[in-house]
């Protein structure tokens, strides 16, 4: 099937492949790993960056009592739409988180029948409209280890929509 002359052929052009590879491999090293084959010479030229100090934006802290006072529970209705594949609005009714209503005021973890994480728990003692406003804008940062798989709400407005809503559907 093979002469001996083909497969001389064959085992040299593979062996002249891996060679080629090799040597590629090892020019690749020898540019990229001393800083592009130039030794330890002084760089030619630097671009100046300003500093990150510097290009900071400075971001106005807003008081969200202010936020809160001017709240809509009407246009809260509409975030609530986030959270309703996970919590309900009926008392006692938990679902894969627990049931939100009477939650303005309420102790934390007090949701009957529902297991809350440690990390929750341990954050507040009652769900005040600042507690809310904290967790509902970054819950795993405000409450490191919470089972809650929400990433949160970045409008300060919202939250406090949201809240207000909450608010107005208990006594």
């Amino acid at each position: 099937m093979f002469d001996t002359m083909t497969l001389t052929k064959v085992i040299g052009g593979l062996c002249g492949t891996f060679l080629v590879f090799l040597l590629g491999s090892w020019a690749g090293d020898l540019i990229y790993a001393t800083g592009g084959g130039h030794g330890d010479h002084a760089q030619a030229y630097v671009i100046e960056v300003a500093s990150a100090d510097a290009s900071e934006e400075v971001v106005e802290e807003v008081d969200f009592s202010l936020i809160m006072a001017s709240a809509s529970a009407a246009d809260g209705e509409g975030v609530w739409r986030n959270c309703r594949s996970c919590h309900s609005l009926e008392p006692g009714v938990n679902s894969t988180g627990p049931s939100l209503y009477g939650v303005v005021g309420r102790p934390v973890g007090a949701a009957e029948g529902f297991n809350y994480s440690g990390s929750l728990v341990a954050v507040a003692d009652v769900w005040d409209a600042d507690h809310l406003n904290g967790f509902l804008e970054n819950p795993k940062g405000y409450a490191p280890g919470t089972a809650m798989g929400y990433n949160g709400l970045r409008k300060i407005e919202d939250r406090a929509n949201l809240i207000a809503y909450l608010d107005s559907l208990d006594d």
